[in-house]
């Protein structure tokens, strides 16, 4: 791969590359829309990946060019970042990455690069291609400018400039890209970031399955909507316990004021949130602010012809997910004799949790997802985003064979798209290492 990606450089910009930088993909076991409200979540980085031939030139420009044809070559000045957030195209990403290292350094000079991308990750599959492009536009822009970072403060930085294309995301996708390990998933906890290792059961193997359902979470409005329900369900809550509501954000900020259990949350929820939607009006009431005051301090730009809220359903899922995280990596530590089954029914429990009350899934994924655990998954559920893309099934590796074989046949072969792109969609994968820059040889 590294010798076709060297020859397609050299034919395109006319030398060879100076350096190559991967990042890659990740599956979340458990733990879905969880981050961006400040909990921990338990993802691996898998094999699939981006990767970048770079050669740093001496104009300010930076020339983009992806080894698939359907993605167009784009060349900008270094000194003038434009980002498109109303059509996100694939370079948009790569500037994300490019800017967020130039505002954290204030590089006046920003070094011009030819770059030439390869990816494996199928796109808008739920497995961050978006968020592994981001991680390696800013490794390489770190590279090629001579500057240098920790895995966690680049992690840090890809996490709020991936910010600049709209995604309200929580920093899941940028943690593991930098600091995953081969070998082993992690335990990714937020202020401050950190990662443990979380040492895998043996004799059971993660096969992730595409529904071949895109969804772009950048152009979607939904994925923003679940982050702002989040919001004002922490505000309602705070709110009704005394708390100083305008200063809290994350649900997970009301649990730890209160200093109780995610059960005792849970409980909370019941008591004061209502599982009908909440209207605006509702909301401005129960905070005793004006509509305005809510549009201009606590919902962002996008959020203003959404009028009615589900805080009940998402906090209560927030709260239950964060808890199957931590009983997860308990179980992979305590190793009991049943650790896959008891893993397996937390899988279980966090898909019904993602469909009936985050509602974050689709037909497909719910397909999907019984087709797994028909032919032989002890758990299986819908990872990243949802409204599409991925699921992760945890399968006895002695049935592995027979499982892909059943689901390519029950899924993929009665449906001429799905058909196309099987090759891509149905794999089993192995916890991969964190992001790297190496050197032409």
């Amino acid at each position: 791969r590294l010798q076709k990606l060297k020859e397609m450089f050299i034919s395109k910009f006319g030398s060879a590359p100076k350096f190559y930088a991967r990042a890659p993909g990740r599956v979340n076991l458990i733990g879905e829309h969880i981050d961006y409200c400040g909990y921990a979540v338990l993802p691996m980085a898998i094999e699939q990946d981006i990767l970048i031939a770079v050669e740093p030139v001496q104009t300010q420009v930076v020339q983009l060019a992806n080894t698939n044809s359907s993605y167009l070559d784009f060349t900008t000045s270094v000194n003038n970042i434009q980002i498109n957030k109303s059509k996100p195209q694939w370079h948009n990403y790569f500037l994300c990455g490019l800017k967020g290292i130039q505002e954290h350094f204030g590089l006046n000079n920003p070094t011009g690069m030819n770059c030439l991308l390869d990816g494996t990750i199928p796109p808008s599959s739920g497995l961050s291609s978006s968020s592994a492009l981001v991680c390696c536009a800013g490794l390489v822009t770190l590279r090629a400018n001579g500057k240098t970072l920790s895995k966690v403060e680049l992690a840090e930085i890809c996490t709020k400039s991936e910010r600049y294309i709209g995604t309200e995301g929580g920093g899941m996708d940028q943690s593991i890209s930098f600091l995953a390990e081969e070998g082993t998933a992690k335990l990714i906890e937020f202020s401050p970031l950190r990662a443990t290792d979380v040492r895998l059961p043996s004799g059971a193997t993660f096969v992730i399955a595409n529904s071949c359902v895109e969804m772009n979470k950048a152009a979607t409005s939904h994925y923003n909507i679940r982050v702002m329900e989040c919001r004002l369900a922490t505000k309602l809550l705070s709110k009704s316990k005394g708390l100083e509501w305008k200063k809290m954000l994350r649900l997970h900020d009301v649990q730890s004021k209160l200093g109780v259990s995610l059960e005792e949350m849970l409980t909370i929820v019941e008591e004061v949130l209502h599982p009908e939607p909440y209207s605006t009006e509702e909301i401005c009431k129960c905070l005793g602010i004006s509509l305005e005051e809510l549009h201009s301090q606590i919902l962002s730009q996008n959020m203003r012809d959404v009028s009615t809220f589900k805080l009940h359903q998402r906090a209560k899922h927030v709260y239950s997910e964060a808890a199957r995280v931590l009983e997860f990596r308990k179980i992979c530590s305590e190793a009991p004799a049943n650790a896959l089954q008891l893993l397996g029914e937390l899988m279980k429990q966090s898909h019904i949790s993602c469909r009936e009350m985050y509602e974050c899934s689709c037909p497909e994924l719910d397909r999907l997802v019984d087709i797994c655990l028909q032919f032989g998954a002890i758990g299986s559920r819908l990872t990243g985003a949802g409204w599409g893309g991925c699921t992760v099934s945890m399968v006895p590796t002695d049935k592995l064979n027979t499982f892909l074989k059943n689901v390519k046949e029950a899924y993929y072969q009665r449906d001429g798209q799905r058909l196309a792109g099987e090759n891509n969609s149905l794999f089993a994968t192995k916890p991969g290492r964190g992001a790297l820059v190496f050197l032409e040889a």
